[in-house]
């Protein structure tokens, strides 16, 4: 009688992956620092620390020391730019001294016209404000990021608040905007809001989509 052939261990293909996927921001050429500024660079809302941790898989409390020299390496460099904690979260903002060239920044580019998405996507702010972004996304069925922050670079919409229950950014518009459009109030809105698309609406269709 032949003696039974040794089990192949099936563990290691498994493994592999895994230490494929696996970050050492060791290897990045900026370390830590810049694999933060990376990631801030990108976000439109402030951002956690633990979630920060976890996208570079690195320490809570590492990054916590790498974000704090990022701060004072930008003050003490006299950066345009810093880096805030603010809702329990951190983000990139311009610094307050650089404000008078960043308002005529703006005010110079009030003379670009807005457009089709822009307008689309104000108009959905303007009637259902406070709205989060992704609600916004949700009526207009695509992306709304650059838009956001175009309306917002233009002084049109402003960050209004935060959802109880999502934590999610509230938008509105801005006194400019009533500004523009020669109103006193949103009252004086045109009744065109019942012909935007409920979102209960739209997420029943996208359920039966998928069933």
């Amino acid at each position: 009688m032949s003696e039974p052939e040794p089990e192949v261990a099936a563990a290691a293909p498994d493994a592999a992956p895994e230490e494929q996927l696996a970050l050492d921001v060791a290897e990045f050429p900026g370390g830590i620092h810049g694999a933060l500024e990376a990631v801030l660079m990108v976000v439109d809302e402030p951002v956690t620390t633990p979630a920060l941790a976890s996208a570079l898989e690195q320490p809570v409390a590492d990054v916590e020391v790498a974000l704090a020299e990022l701060e004072d390496g930008y003050t003490a460099q006299n950066r345009g730019f810093t880096l805030r904690q603010v809702g329990g979260g951190w983000r990139m903002y311009s610094r307050h001294e650089y404000a008078p060239v960043v308002e005529r920044f703006v005010l110079d580019g009030q003379q670009a016209r807005l457009t089709q998405a822009s307008l689309e996507t104000l108009a959905v702010i303007a009637y259902r404000q406070p709205v989060s972004r992704s609600r916004v996304a949700a009526v207009r069925g695509v992306n709304v990021d650059g838009v956001i922050r175009t309306l917002l670079t233009r002084g049109l919409i402003e960050e209004v608040g935060q959802d109880h229950e999502s934590t999610a950014t509230l938008y509105g518009t801005t006194s400019y905007f009533l500004e523009r459009l020669g109103l006193q109030s949103l009252e004086e809105l045109p009744a065109l809001a019942p012909y935007l698309p409920e979102v209960d609406v739209l997420d029943e269709i996208a359920e039966g989509g998928r069933g």
